[in-house]
């Protein structure tokens, strides 16, 4: 699955979702792009879309996305928070079809 990390999680989470294509937002081109701008850009690009901005749910209308989201609920967006949610968020990745949110913690 070809996954897309948000600029808040830092690129080495990347190296956690093994069996998966992991690219950055920054590394995509996509860097500094409003959440808007970036949903529609991700589209025919990525299956998923990894993230820590639990208010991107409320804020934008998700359904009908060609991707799923996956939102990750953890104390802050540093890596030693965010490895020990890495199996759930490949579990995640594993159930959740496009338009879809999951959320981790």
């Amino acid at each position: 699955m070809r996954v897309l990390l948000d600029e808040c999680l830092p690129r080495r989470f990347a190296g956690a979702l093994t069996g998966h294509i992991v690219s950055t937002v920054p590394d995509a081109g996509l860097g500094g792009l409003k959440n808007g701008v970036l949903l529609r850009a991700i589209g025919g690009r990525f299956e998923a879309f990894v993230t820590v901005d639990k208010s991107l749910p409320a804020q934008h209308r998700l359904s009908g996305l060609a991707f799923s989201i996956i939102v990750i609920r953890a104390p802050t967006n540093r890596l030693a928070d965010l490895l020990p949610l890495a199996p759930k968020v490949l579990e995640a990745l594993a159930g959740v079809g496009p338009g879809e949110i999951a959320v981790v913690s």
